[in-house]
């Protein structure tokens, strides 16, 4: 696999050519007025996932509760 340097490198495996026809068929589908208003919803839940996952990575973990040792002078023989 050759990979390509800087503007010329592949976005998530698509090279310009896929890109390229990928946004022909949304602009067939959904018509130039709608394009932008999609792109910025895409954008805001792109931004809300990570800021999501950031804050649960940055939240401290419950801590467990202290396990309570097997003490047999307690526990009355079993019959």
């Amino acid at each position: 696999m050759v990979t390509l340097p800087g503007k010329y490198a592949a976005f998530m495996g698509l090279g310009p050519t896929e890109l390229i026809v990928i946004l022909i068929i949304l602009l067939v589908l959904f018509g130039g007025s709608k394009l932008p208003g999609l792109a910025k919803g895409l954008g805001q839940s792109i931004k809300e996932f990570k800021k999501a996952s950031k804050e649960e990575q940055e939240a401290p973990k419950p801590a467990e509760p202290a396990a309570k040792p097997a003490d047999s002078a307690t526990k009355p023989p079993a019959a």
